[in-house]
């Protein structure tokens, strides 16, 4: 059976438990999808928030990307919109235009300040945007804002999708109450610098743009860019996150009360990481590829991330075959400093090379490998490094959700 299931989608409306203070949102469907499902959305802040961003690294970036890198490079915003369907990528300067016309649309309706609000798109590469039907779906999205509207949002930025991935977290810092909301979509085209996909994270605390952003990287190197479903990055992957300083709390980088912060952010971070892999198109299961005994720590993100992008292990892990030389050839070309002598590979605790050598547990790694969750241990046996990786096996369901995402 595999790890997706049919659409579910977190309670809407009223029912909705995700709320930070001072931030408000909505979906509503715009006729961008068929059958009338949410496809459009928006989220304000009441007040100018700090906002940080993270792109993709892909060479060909989609128009709300370019708009959004400049827009947050200036260290302020006061929403998002967002449309899924279509991802408004190689659309030339046309694209540009829609993007920067929808993000007008919406500031003038909610009486924004030019230039304050972002843009994110996903779906189908390559087709204009559909700007009659955004332009009319805009003013429904304003008089729809709710503090309880992200339910509906996370339906609304879904594509390949199986489920809706939300996350709420609060820890009280310096005696009062912090929350980070952060919602996601994903399944598809994951890897990292940055893995492909949409997250936004609104919280109540208040930073300034550089602490912010230094929080945002850093906990996107052991969440967003430490997952993998198909070794594929794509032109509109994009991470927000906006901070309207509401609860009070001013936070400041170096203090005891940044990190706290910082680890909350990354606790976030991580839960919506775990949720796009298991949500992998097609896959079985979920892999966590833990490799210690690094150099250094880097080497040890290196290893995991090969292993990971191998399609040979994948496609092991899909048939519950400990074959255990594919992710060894794999750490050979990983560029990491290793030692075939001192390499220890296990799957969900057996232990099946032990100082580079086999050591006859096939079958009962076999079976623990059967489970939904598996667990791939190496140890190189070279340093204190150390790093966690998350991806997914390699399935048939996946070729056929592919082949077919257009058609």
């Amino acid at each position: 059976m595999p790890l997706r299931g049919p659409l579910k989608s977190a309670a809407r409306g009223k029912r909705c438990s995700l709320k930070v203070a001072g931030f408000r949102a909505s979906a509503v469907s715009a006729g961008i999808k068929k059958k009338g499902a949410l496809d459009m959305a928006l989220i304000l802040s009441d007040v100018p928030a700090t906002v940080a961003g993270l792109f993709t690294t892909n060479v060909l970036k989609a128009a709300p990307v370019l708009l959004d890198m400049e827009r947050a490079a200036g260290g302020t915003a006061s929403g998002i919109i967002i449309n899924s369907g279509n991802a408004n990528a190689c659309t030339g300067s046309k694209g540009m235009r829609d993007a920067s016309a929808t993000a007008a649309l919406a500031e003038k309706v909610l009486g924004l300040k030019k230039g304050t609000m972002l843009v994110a798109s996903t779906g189908v590469i390559g087709l204009p945007l559909p700007m009659d039907k955004i332009k009319a779906a805009i003013p429904r999205l304003a008089s729809a804002l709710d503090e309880r509207g992200f339910c509906d949002l996370s339906e609304a930025i879904l594509t390949t999708d199986a489920f809706t991935k939300t996350v709420l977290v609060k820890k009280k810092i310096d005696g009062v109450m912090v929350s980070i909301l952060g919602v996601a979509k994903g399944a598809g085209m994951i890897n990292p610098d940055m893995a492909t996909m949409l997250a936004f994270f609104m919280t109540d605390a208040a930073l300034t743009k550089a602490p912010l952003r230094s929080a945002l990287k850093v906990a996107c190197r052991t969440s967003f860019n430490s997952i993998m479903v198909d070794n594929d990055t794509s032109t509109n992957d994009t991470v927000l996150i906006m901070a309207n300083g509401r609860c009070g709390v001013a936070l400041k980088r170096g203090t005891e009360q940044y990190r706290e912060f910082c680890s909350l952010l990354d606790e976030a971070a991580r839960r919506l990481g775990k949720m796009i892999v298991k949500d992998g198109e097609g896959a079985s299961r979920f892999i966590e590829i833990l490799v210690t005994g690094a150099a250094t720590d880097n080497e040890a993100h290196q290893a995991a991330r090969t292993i990971a992008g191998s399609y040979l292990v994948k496609t092991a892990f899909f048939g519950a075959d400990p074959n255990w030389g594919r992710v060894a050839a794999a750490l050979g070309r990983a560029g990491v400093k290793m030692s075939e002598s001192s390499l220890d590979i296990s799957f969900n605790g057996v232990v099946v090379a032990a100082g580079g050598l086999d050591t006859g547990a096939e079958r009962e790694a076999a079976r623990v490998m059967k489970r939904k969750n598996v667990l791939l241990q190496v140890d190189l046996n070279m340093g204190s490094g150390s790093a966690t990786f998350w991806t997914t096996d390699m399935t048939y369901d996946y070729v056929k959700i592919n082949s077919a995402y257009r058609t």
